[in-house]
């Protein structure tokens, strides 16, 4: 067999080592050793050679614009919403796409080479939009970019909003999403869901609704959606985001509930890092952290994908665009430390959240597209306490980043050499 590129030793995420041939976009051979010609070798002999990062729930309308016009000074998801506002008419196409393609070249080097972000259809200007869609041609060859209509300030609550919705499907926008919680009243929000679901019923897409991202226990939006998309036949092509409303929530209605959602085959998408920072604002001790319940959901059958949400924006003064930033705390708030336990968050950020982007040509597989990333880590598991640094990462079969491994040297008397922070559990005696 003759390949482009032939990765050999690698450690696959289920624990076992194989060759990669690559030929073309695609994977060619996945074997324990392959044997031929090809144009490249790579060693990778020892690492995590993983399907690339995918990131579920974005705003990449938003990010890199830290400071502008001010700071978040209370930390807030309210005072983060009316930040957004006063930036909305500041904001010039070239601006929000060169911010866009820097955050795809950071997600590029970490190998996040899919993601799905909302996008604010509340500007009459669709500028967002328009600069958005551009970002998505001009990236397609090395990450795939689903963008969201997300009437931010509400379907009913801001004029033209709804309009403004249709307008951005029309111009291509992938999936509906929407804000029942922040609607005027509890009423607007359930109808608003409604509302949003018949839109994606009609044309034949996917629904991804922040829903219930509020400390208040009785915002049960997700219960509307459940129903709706149970009624038009959307299974499977649903999500709710954030859901940190559940949190709080009494413990015999949230045991009505998971059945619902996975009645439904709703998908769940958390986001760690921004969850646990903006609930629990009003609370004094013991202040709540606002996740909402993933193991509970995991043992429903719920799908659950992790998602970076913000990086640099109104609402988050951090990211790095590394998604094992957000396995990491996932896996800590929600207590999820058992093996098999950190090993589902790993796949919360890589193949769990394919599956809720539908994405067809994700993974390891004979035939699917080449598209990969090589970690200094011996497992999922090992990638997540490190935070591993990414040694290759490959996008339709082409190499687009690559590193050399440089481990830290320690010069003490009696204790010089190399430091590695990679560890194996011994065996039992």
């Amino acid at each position: 067999m003759s390949f482009d590129i032939l990765l050999k030793g690698g450690m696959l995420p289920d624990g076992t080592t194989a060759d990669i041939g690559i030929s073309g976009d695609r994977i060619a051979a996945i074997a324990p050793s392959l044997e031929g010609e090809a144009g490249e070798i790579i060693d990778v002999a020892g690492n995590l050679v993983s399907p690339p990062f995918v990131d579920p729930h974005f705003h990449m309308d938003a990010t890199l614009s830290y400071g502008l016009p001010r700071i978040n000074a209370s930390g807030t998801l309210l005072e983060g919403i009316g930040l957004w506002g006063e930036l909305k008419p500041l904001l010039t196409h070239e601006a929000v796409k060169q911010r866009a393609l820097a955050y795809c070249d950071w997600a590029a080097s970490m190998g996040l080479l899919a993601i799905r972000t909302h996008v604010d259809v509340c500007d009459d200007r669709l500028l967002a939009v328009e600069a958005l869609l551009e970002v998505r041609k001009e990236i397609a060859s090395y990450i795939d970019l689903q963008l969201v209509a997300f009437p931010q300030d509400g379907l009913y609550r801001s004029a033209g909003a709804r309009e403004n919705t249709i307008r951005a499907l029309d111009l291509g926008v992938d999936v509906v999403g929407g804000i029942p919680h922040f609607e005027r009243t509890m009423a607007d929000g359930r109808a608003s869901v409604t509302d949003l679901c018949e839109i994606a019923a009609e044309r034949g897409l996917m629904v991804d609704m922040h829903c219930d991202e509020t400390d208040d226990p009785l915002s049960r939006h997700i219960e509307q959606l459940a129903y709706e998309t149970q009624r038009l036949g959307l299974q499977g092509r649903v999500a709710g985001s954030h859901l940190t409303s559940m949190h709080s929530m009494d413990n015999y209605y949230v045991s009505k509930l998971l059945p619902l959602i996975a009645e439904a085959e709703v998908a769940a998408i958390p986001n760690p890092l921004i969850n646990i920072t903006l609930q629990g604002r009003h609370d004094t001790y013991p202040k709540r952290r606002g996740m909402t319940r993933v193991p509970e959901m995991l043992s429903h059958g719920i799908r659950v994908g992790f998602g970076q949400d913000c990086v640099l924006d109104p609402w988050y003064s951090l990211g790095t665009a590394d998604m094992l930033d957000v396995a990491f705390m996932g896996l800590h708030v929600a207590q999820m430390t058992s093996p098999a336990q950190m090993r589902r968050c790993y796949e919360m950020v890589t193949s769990q959240s394919a599956a809720i982007m539908g994405l067809e040509e994700y993974g390891l597989e004979t035939g699917k597209r080449a598209d990969l990333v090589v970690l200094d880590a011996g497992d999922p598991v090992e990638a997540i306490r490190l935070r591993a640094d990414r040694l290759l990462v490959m996008a339709r079969g082409r190499v687009i980043a690559r590193r050399m491994r440089s481990p830290m040297r320690l010069d003490l008397p009696g204790r010089e050499g190399e430091i590695d922070r990679r560890f194996r559990v011994p065996a039992p005696t």
